[in-house]
C-alpha cells in the first residue's frame, strides 16, 4: 500500500468479495453515507441497505449493493463484513 491508498477487503461468509488497493470506500453507514479515505480514524459502523462504492487506483470503480453488514477500519486497512 501506498500513502494514497488503503488495503480494502469485503467478504461475506461464503466468499471473499474483494480483496486489494483502494483509494477510497464509499459505505452506507447507520448514520448515512460516509468515505472511508486513507488513514481515516479508526471506525467501527454498522451498514444499511445500499450500495458500497470502490474508487480502484488506475481502474473503473466497483460498486456492490448491500443488505447490511459492518465496516472497521484503522489507518489503511478496512474491513467489511456483508
Amino acid at each position: 500500500m501506498t500513502d494514497t491508498t488503503l488495503h480494502l477487503t469485503i467478504a461475506s461468509v461464503t466468499e471473499n468479495i474483494f480483496d486489494g488497493a483502494a483509494t477510497s470506500v464509499t459505505v452506507p453507514g447507520a448514520s448515512g453515507e460516509m468515505t472511508i479515505l486513507p488513514h481515516h480514524e479508526p471506525l467501527v459502523s454498522t451498514l444499511v441497505a445500499g450500495r458500497i462504492t470502490i474508487r480502484i487506483p488506475n481502474a473503473e470503480n466497483r460498486e456492490f449493493a448491500v443488505t447490511s453488514g459492518v465496516v472497521e477500519t484503522s489507518g489503511t486497512r478496512t474491513v467489511i463484513l456483508v
